[in-house]
């Protein structure tokens, strides 16, 4: 990478951008929704179970620049950022030219870096591995606890303390234990019904 494509690099000007495409969003408040996901290379955070780890490595998905991202996603309207952990990157010019074009812009962050950007709808995934800075959660419009063992009950309700009042909280099984931990999940949220369940609904509908 030259110094000039670094420089756009660290503006923002330009991301690794690993993958984009449309497609239903599957989890959390805006399960259903019809939404265009950009996904940028590079993360930390390092979660075992992870389902796109091919994603962590910054340096294997090429700088694209923003305004090709941006015209790419303009045809639509609800665009999510995802990653890997996109505010490893500044995410102003990204999702300031998206807002020009009348986009919604949703980003899906462990919080574990800087808040940047412009946006409609923060989901906060935290994560034990690297927890998110406290500026993110009064910010947060939806917590989305990943479960994977009873430990991360405790977990989650620990971070829910730290949000707003009108974030909403979401406990979603872990993929690969999601046959254990669903039932668990199911008496949970009966008992706490401030909590809802996310289900990755775009993994039993076989689509993208």
């Amino acid at each position: 990478m030259d110094n000039k494509t670094k420089e756009l690099v660290n503006k923002g000007v330009m991301l690794p951008l690993m993958e984009e495409f449309y497609t239903i969003q599957g989890e959390g408040a805006h399960t259903g929704t019809a939404a265009y996901f950009i996904r940028v290379g590079g993360c930390d955070v390092g979660c075992h179970w992870c389902d796109v780890k091919e994603s962590w490595d910054a340096n294997l998905h090429p700088p694209t620049h923003a305004d090709i991202i941006v015209k790419n996603a303009s045809p639509y309207k609800t665009i999510v950022i995802t990653g890997g952990e996109p505010l490893m990157w500044d995410m102003q010019y990204l999702t300031s030219s998206l807002q020009n074009q009348g986009l919604q812009t949703h980003i899906e962050t462990s919080g574990a870096y800087k808040l940047s950007g412009q946006w409609d709808w923060i989901c906060l995934s935290p994560k034990k591995t690297k927890l998110p800075l406290e500026e993110i959660y009064p910010e947060a419009h939806e917590l989305k606890m990943i479960i994977h063992n009873k430990s991360d009950f405790e977990f989650a309700e620990q971070q829910a303390a730290k949000v707003s009042d009108k974030c909403g909280l979401y406990l979603q099984p872990e993929w690969s234990k999601k046959e254990i931990m669903t039932p668990m999940i199911v008496d949970y949220v009966m008992k706490n019904p401030q909590w809802k369940i996310s289900l990755q609904t775009h993994k039993y509908l076989n689509i993208p």
